[in-house]
């Protein structure tokens, strides 16, 4: 379902004793949002992305928000992967997809030179085609500390890569009439491992090793005051990611259509199939591995529809008999 660019958001979210023709949730997002003119349209209220200077003020607890809900196929309501976790002031991001900064301003965080940290799950094009974004746009708006990013093996060599390839926009920044500052371009990229990788004013994060074909590829779980979120990325299904992720108030996690899977008329289209049950996670599969978690909220990312519909996958995550709260997420959803 559409949002507007004003008021509350709204997925697609089915609860227990739900028809799937009535399922909508009014989350609260306790975030305080300065009240604008603005034409209401559909009924449906989405949170604003209202231009300010500074973090909203600390709500009662923390919030997720989906910058991005996209795949690899261009969809303009569906910007590259990509989510902002918002506590005590504090703004950390979870992959970096196409548009990550302009999603950041629909959000309310225009001067995204405020992200404390980010996490990529994994160096995938469409989890990381936004970092160069996150690098430069910071810079140019005024960060003036390293940008701390945390990845698996060979982000250092895709960090390095980026800023080289900019060169040339970075010597004329720095030599021209804007006046940058090269120091403040800094990013300290940290390859990681599983464990505790970041722990700094009780904002504790940890990853986990997930399956997703020959990657490195890392889940996080984020445990913060009063407060948990976990995020799968890319992955099949996973003993791990389960175990760490048990009794997580959110659990974010990506899922495909397990009854729409065939084979692709393009090269290679015959393994699509297995591509997908190798390295990814069936709705059927969601649901058994949300039922072992049991998180206060599933929420859905990085759907692959196969050219169903949301409703249906709702369907088939009910079939294969999750009984808890569920949402499909849209960009700038709040939780």
């Amino acid at each position: 379902m559409a949002g507007h660019p004003c008021g509350a958001s709204h997925g697609r979210e089915t609860t227990p004793g739900l028809t799937l023709a009535a399922m909508s949730l009014t989350r609260s997002a306790a975030i305080t949002i300065v009240a604008i003119t603005c034409g209401l349209t559909g009924g449906l209220l989405r949170a604003s992305g209202l231009a300010q200077e500074s973090l909203p003020p600390g709500s009662a607890e923390p919030a997720l928000i989906m910058l991005g809900t996209g795949t690899p196929v261009p969809d303009a309501s569906a910007w590259g992967p990509a989510s902002a976790v918002v506590a005590g002031g504090r703004l950390f991001v979870v992959d970096a997809g196409a548009g990550v900064s302009r999603r950041l301003a629909a959000a309310g965080f225009p001067r995204i030179k405020q992200v404390e940290a980010a996490f990529l799950t994994h160096l995938h094009s469409d989890h990381t085609l936004g970092y160069p974004d996150l690098i430069f746009t910071t810079w140019i708006m005024g960060r003036r500390e390293p940008l701390a990013v945390y990845g698996p093996p060979g982000l250092r060599r895709m960090t390095d890569a980026i800023v080289d390839a900019w060169r040339d926009d970075v010597d004329v920044r720095v030599k021209g009439l804007e006046r940058e500052t090269r120091e403040w371009l800094r990013v300290d990229a940290t390859e990681i491992g599983p464990g505790v990788v970041y722990d700094r004013g009780r904002v504790k994060v940890t990853a986990i090793p997930v399956p997703h074909g020959h990657w490195q590829a890392f889940a996080y779980r984020f445990d913060l005051p009063g407060r948990s979120m976990t995020f799968s990325g890319d992955t099949a299904p996973n003993p791990a990611l389960v175990k760490a992720a048990r009794g997580t108030d959110i659990l974010v996690h990506e899922v495909y259509n397990g009854k729409r899977v065939a084979p692709e008329a393009r090269p290679g289209g015959e393994f699509w199939p297995e591509y997908l049950r190798t390295y990814h996670t069936s709705d059927a599969e969601l649901a058994r591995i949300a039922s072992e978690v049991k998180p206060g909220l599933l929420v859905l990312n990085h759907v692959l529809r196969l050219g169903g519909t949301d409703d249906e996958i709702l369907q088939n995550i009910r079939e294969a008999g999750y009984k808890g709260r569920v949402v499909i997420a849209k960009d700038l959803d709040r939780y």
